[in-house]
């Protein structure tokens, strides 16, 4: 387990905000740390918040207010130190197709400051690492999108930077693809030592890969902690009823009866509540005996979708 409280954090964000022109509030006061060495991960929809939050930590997006520092250094007042503790891969691709996935990395190398030998050994090692060395004096264009992807991390860590930020980094890969990435992504800790920041709105993602997840919803965190501890705060199981009936007028009555907890939710016309306590079975048949009359039902494990439900009202689920 990661040491949070005696180490100093590699990042550290306080009251941080951002306004876009025109009163739009991308970014709503938010504080988080995250531990050197650790997988961080901001999980939320499109529109949450995640990209600005990751602009404003890798300097490409100037804070409203509130601060933010990356192993001391401040984005705002100290923006090239800061820049120099990281590296970034965005959600839209930035490696140039027509060049080789060797010229790529020379070209990342040169722009930070690495010396042509320790480049050198590094796009080998790197290439390596990532399975690139078959394609590396190929043309991008000829790579797989999944080749693309590994190249664009690849090429971040030519600088050996302390924090590796990764924004939406399997989005628009085909499944087989994206969890052969998730992998990669998996093991960067190990083999580079990096902090890692990950932003994502896939559930699978942050329960495999993330020490801990901050759940933005609104530009604001709403939930910060151990995957494992959010979906323990559900129970061990979620049941799913599909009514015919009004659902905000049925999960009422539940309530009113004890069948359901408060938290219980109606989602169009799907009851959905943890068991807490008790069995599922259990719980079933006390739904019946209300009267109430499901056209379908399910039993299932706890998701982060449900945490961010609970939490919310909306789902994250793509």
């Amino acid at each position: 387990m990661l040491d949070t409280d005696t180490n100093p954090p590699a990042i550290s964000v306080r009251g941080l905000s951002k306004t876009w022109a025109g009163g739009v509030e991308a970014v709503k006061d938010i504080d988080f740390d995250v531990a050197s060495g650790e997988v961080f991960g901001l999980l939320g929809p499109n529109g949450a918040g995640k990209s600005t939050t990751v602009g404003m930590l890798t300097t490409t997006v100037k804070p409203t207010s509130g601060s933010a520092c990356l192993h001391g250094r401040d984005v705002a007042t100290e923006a090239i130190a800061a820049r120099a503790e990281s590296a970034v891969v965005f959600q839209d691709p930035v490696v140039d197709r027509a060049l080789t996935g060797r010229r790529n990395f020379e070209i990342h190398a040169r722009l930070w400051g690495v010396r042509a030998d320790d480049a050198d050994r590094r796009i080998e090692e790197l290439a390596d690492s990532f399975e690139l060395v078959d394609v590396l004096d190929r043309p991008v264009a000829t790579y797989s999108g999944g080749q693309r992807r590994r190249l664009e991390i690849a090429r971040a860590l030519v600088s050996e930077p302390r924090v590796l930020f990764l924004d939406e980094p399997t989005v628009g890969l085909d499944p087989r693809i994206r969890y052969e990435l998730i992998d990669v992504i998996g093991g960067l800790r190990a083999r580079f030592g990096a902090t890692v920041l990950l932003t994502t709105h896939y559930l699978d993602e942050a329960e495999r890969l993330c020490d801990r997840v901050g759940i933005m919803h609104a530009g604001r965190i709403v939930a910060l902690d151990r995957p494992a501890n959010l979906l323990a705060a559900l129970g061990d199981q979620v049941i799913e009823l599909r009514v015919d009936t009004e659902p905000t007028a049925a999960l009422a009555r539940l309530r009113s009866l004890g069948v359901a907890d408060e938290d219980s939710l109606a989602v169009g016309s799907t009851l959905t509540f943890p068991v807490r306590g008790r069995s599922a079975d259990a719980v079933l048949t006390a739904v019946r005996q209300t009267g109430l009359v499901a056209t379908a039902t399910s039993t299932r494990p706890p998701t982060l979708d449900d945490v961010y439900l609970r939490l919310t009202g909306d789902t994250l689920a793509a």
